[in-house]
């Protein structure tokens, strides 16, 4: 075994392991296998980069824009509902409909195009047939899968595998070479889905509406009804007069205020900017722990001594002002984002921007060039300060410019707050309340820069910077009267101008890994999220700091106005027909004229796949079927850079003899019982390859094996490598295999295990169908 050989394998190992553990980005994996491939000399330099200008690359962007036309002008989702209406109600009939129908489309789609196009679809139509979606939705997801290996277009590895012959010198598969595997695994599957499958599937329903005899039955899946209960507002309450927003009603006690009822006025998902006023009800959902908590005890308790500003430093503790440079990384960051406590170990008391100085809500503050911001540390932190390359420190000229001691107050924990035992992160004074503890004085010890962890302790004094105004609402909050005799009706939350819906994360999202928080999600959408449902049950709490996840089902609440517009973010795909934007129906006929221009000089073999379909792009463009900026969102762009970065592995694995190493490997393991027993060598490897990589990326690393061991058995490579192109793509056995098996996992209800009861035999009869006709179609 050669050195070169040792190092592919080296970052082959390493690939495959951050493929599993997830630990970094999938198309940054491929960005690091491309540069070590390089700087090991793996690979020429040109080498390295040829998976950007690869046809196969340039293919699978062309026809994501494609799919994208073909659903903006609405002519696939015409097709899936005339077929789908055809069904009636029969569940057998329904199920086959759903599955032939996906599966046909898939071949000319992307697969995850047609399984987010169908998705409402389907739900709406198991909705009006009262029946679940849970037993149409895993077989929506497995026929978008199976369909893609009817056409060359189908998916990324039936593209890849083909463009892999041409760089051997032989002759690539044809557009239609795939069709009759592609189509008898497709009957196979819709087959076993009706005879056995659908029994193995829950009967879960998450998307039914509200409002008739049934409308209730999704906000009870979701366990909001325990978690609701009416709130009052006391006479002369200090939150009247408040915002919604300034009540910290949200942010404090992390409840939804879903109605407002006032004298005999109902206020339906009332804005953040909603005026409270004295005897206000508020319909509220979410943990109402914090509420009882803060409800049965004082939290803080004002001391009438004031607070001089003097004693927020020490000999120890000092103040300096820090001044964000010119191409300083803080550029368009806020404090937590930037990591800045943890970072520098400093607090921030202020931020000056030119003649405006900003006390409050430091946090939520995005940092520009030129901002001075007054922070307090202990002086060798601050000595560390003078040398980063992204603050310019200095000693403020007169820190009562900063007008800070009408900020600063003495409060003291008392013997039953609610706040003894907590550490101060774990309080929420600061991102709940306002309040920044700027120093804590227990039994004569001061503590001038406390710890997140700090423990408070009963009787402890904190020096706090915040507003009387904070404090007042604190007092607001605690006095709140909340009713128990009153029963919440949920049939009352959809009306004619407010509604509940369902969305989830599109596709081409990139809002994955970000929570609501950060969104700033009820300001910018105007929605309230009551629930998320993710693998197999309902969240209801913390979700403003739960990070969104693909595969995830949000419950929504919000004027009807709203979630009509909301049906038109890109980073979400509704749940509902009616909230979905309007077609293009008027440019239909050139989406059907631009795709029969791209397929027929394909068939005929006039031009190259990556040429017709670019071409095509350009058409779809220019005849309105799509605008610019809907193309570059159609764009998977992870996958593309995944497939760039994989492709000198690939010809790594040729050169340096490792593709042939494997292959021998295979061969003296295997290569007695025959090619047919090769053949499902290869194929078990690569279908249990997709359970935990992208299928384009086990695509591309086992077309050389394939190659290498076709030479070395002296059989035709076209069986092997169409054993890899369709095992490659059967990723059933787990919602993580494939995006369409997870894009229908929270509206779906599923949990991990139901892909494995139905993936697992559909994944086994695939097999058996394709090595049984094998032989016959591709002999070796």
């Amino acid at each position: 075994m050669t050195l070169d050989i040792i190092l592919v394998f080296t970052i082959l190992g390493a690939a495959i392991l951050l493929f599993i553990t997830n630990w970094v980005r999938v198309d940054l994996v491929g960005l690091l296998i491309l540069g070590s491939l390089a700087i090991f000399g793996l690979v020429s330099p040109s080498e390295a980069l040829s998976g950007f200008s690869n046809p196969a690359v340039i293919t699978v962007w062309a026809v994501l824009i494609l799919s994208g036309g073909l659903a903006r002008t609405g002519i696939a989702s015409q097709i899936g509902r005339f077929v789908l209406r055809l069904a009636g109600d029969s569940e057998v009939r329904l199920l086959a409909i759903v599955m032939l129908t996906s599966g046909i489309l898939s071949g000319f789609m992307n697969s995850i195009g047609v399984a987010s196009l169908f998705l409402p679809v389907v739900i709406d139509i198991a909705r009006r047939t009262n029946r679940p979606p849970s037993r149409l939705l895993i077989p929506l997801a497995f026929a978008s899968l199976l369909g893609g290996l009817n056409t060359l277009i189908g998916t990324p590895p039936n593209i890849l595998i083909s463009e892999a012959l041409t760089n051997a010198g032989l002759e690539p598969f044809k557009m239609f070479d795939f069709a009759p595997v592609g189509i008898s695994v497709l009957l196979a599957g819709t087959l076993f889905m009706i005879l056995f499958g659908r029994h193995l599937l829950p009967k879960r329903d998450i998307t039914r509406d509200l409002g008739k005899k049934s409308r209730t039955d999704v906000a009870d899946l979701y366990h909001i009804k325990e978690r609701m209960a009416f709130i009052k507002l006391p006479q002369n309450s200090s939150l009247d007069g408040k915002s919604l927003l300034k009540s910290r009603v949200g942010s404090a006690l992390e409840l939804n205020v879903i109605t407002v009822l006032r004298d005999d006025e109902t206020i339906m998902a009332p804005k953040p900017d909603f005026i409270l006023r004295s005897g206000d009800r508020l319909l509220v959902e979410g943990q109402l722990d914090r509420l009882f908590e803060l409800h049965d005890h004082n939290h803080l308790v004002l001391e009438k001594e004031h607070l001089s500003f003097e004693k927020l430093f020490s000999a120890d503790v000092k103040l300096a002002e820090a001044q964000v440079i010119s191409g300083s990384s803080l550029v368009g960051l806020t404090l937590p984002h930037a990591a800045f406590r943890h970072k520098y170990g400093v607090f921030v008391l202020a931020i000056r921007r030119n003649q405006t100085v900003f006390y409050t809500d430091l946090e939520c503050i995005t940092l520009l060039e030129g901002d001075v911001l007054l922070i307090k540390g202990w002086a060798e932190d601050l000595a560390q300060i003078k040398s980063d390359d992204d603050l310019i420190l200095s000693v403020p000229d007169s820190v009562q410019d900063y007008h800070l001691d009408d900020l600063l107050m003495i409060t003291r924990v008392p013997e039953k707050s609610a706040l003894v035992g907590k550490t101060l992160l774990a309080s929420r004074l600061g991102d709940a309340f306002g309040l920044s503890v700027q120093g804590i004085i227990r039994k004569d010890t001061s503590e001038l820069m406390p710890s997140p962890e700090e423990i408070l302790q009963a009787g402890d004094t904190l020096f706090v910077k915040g507003s009387q105004e904070d404090l007042l609402t604190i007092e607001g909050l605690q006095n709140l009267e909340i009713e128990t005799q009153s029963e919440p009706d949920l049939s009352e939350l959809e009306t004619e101008e407010t509604a509940l819906l369902e969305a989830v994360l599109s596709p081409h999202s990139t809002l994955a890994g970000k929570a609501a928080r950060e969104l700033n999600f009820r300001a910018k959408y105007g929605l309230t999220i009551l629930a998320i449902w993710r693998g197999g049950r309902a969240y209801r709490s913390h979700l403003r700091d739960m990070k969104l996840q693909f595969g995830d089902a949000l419950l929504l609440f919000g004027s009807r106005r709203r979630l009509q517009m909301f049906g038109t973010e890109p980073d979400f795909l509704v749940l509902s027909e009616e909230a979905l934007p309007a077609p293009r129906r008027n440019k239909a006929p050139y989406a059907l004229l631009i795709m029969a221009l791209v397929l027929i000089p394909v068939i005929l073999n006039w031009l190259p796949i990556a040429i017709s379909a670019v071409a095509g792009v350009a058409l779809m463009i220019l005849t309105g079927c799509l605008q610019m900026d809907e193309a570059y969102r159609l764009i998977e762009w992870k996958v593309i850079f995944l497939i760039a970065g994989m492709l000198p592995l690939g010809i790594a694995l040729d050169q340096s003899g490792a593709a042939q190493l494997i292959g021998d490997s295979m061969i003296s393991l295997i290569g007695d019982a025959g090619p047919l027993a090769v053949s499902a060598g290869l194929f078990l490897l690569a279908s249990l390859g997709s359970q935990v990589m992208p299928n384009p990326a086990v695509a591309v690393l086992l077309a050389p094996i394939a190659l290498s061991t076709a030479a070395e058995l002296g059989i035709s490579p076209y069986p092997l490598m169409m054993t890899v192109a369709v095992s490659s793509s059967a990723a059933f056995l787990s919602p993580v295999g494939h995006p369409a098996n997870l894009l229908v996992m929270g509206p779906g209800g599923y949990k991990f295990t139901d892909y494995i009861k139905v993936g697992l035999p559909l994944t086994i009869i695939v097999m058996v169908i394709f090595l049984l006709e094998l032989p016959f179609l591709w002999p070796f």
